[in-house]
Formats: structure tokens, sequence, C-alpha cells
């Protein structure tokens, strides 16, 4: 897997948003679930990866199937607000 510096940025930035599902990151950089927690695991300290997998796992909003319905949109209105 070779990703630029701003690619491994970004992998990080979406694994770590909550309304980003594991299904966008595979289809922007072609990283399964099980791919992006290796990769995470060998980017964070091991404390950052504890909480990181802490937070993700159970959260319904990381899979598409599992997303109420009323969640159709991979961030929140205001996070990429131009300023």
């Amino acid at each position: 897997m070779n990703l630029t510096e701003s690619e491994v940025s970004r992998v990080i930035e979406m694994a770590w948003e909550d309304r980003t599902p594991f299904e966008a990151i595979e289809e922007q950089f072609g990283l399964q679930e099980k791919q992006v927690i290796k990769f995470m695991r060998s980017q964070l300290k091991p404390g950052s990866f504890r909480l990181w997998r802490e937070r993700v796992s159970g959260r319904n909003t990381k899979h598409r199937k599992l997303r109420p319905a009323e969640v159709s949109r991979g961030y929140c209105p205001t996070q990429y607000k131009q300023r």
C-alpha cells in the first residue's frame, strides 16, 4: 500500500470520523475494514489505537448496512464550511 503523506492523513481522519463508514474508506483508498484496523495500528500510538478501537467498535454509523435511515451523509453539515 503506497499512500502519500496527505492520503495517510486523510485515511486516519476518515477512520476517526463517526459518520464516515468503512465502506467509504474502501471506495476511496481500497482498504477494507480489517486493513484499516491494521493501518491504524501501525500509524497510531498504542494508547491512541485502543481509544480509536473502543470508539468505533459497535458504532452503527461506521457501517452503511447498520446505519439508521436518517443518516445519509458522511459528515456533519457544518464540518467542511468555507471560511
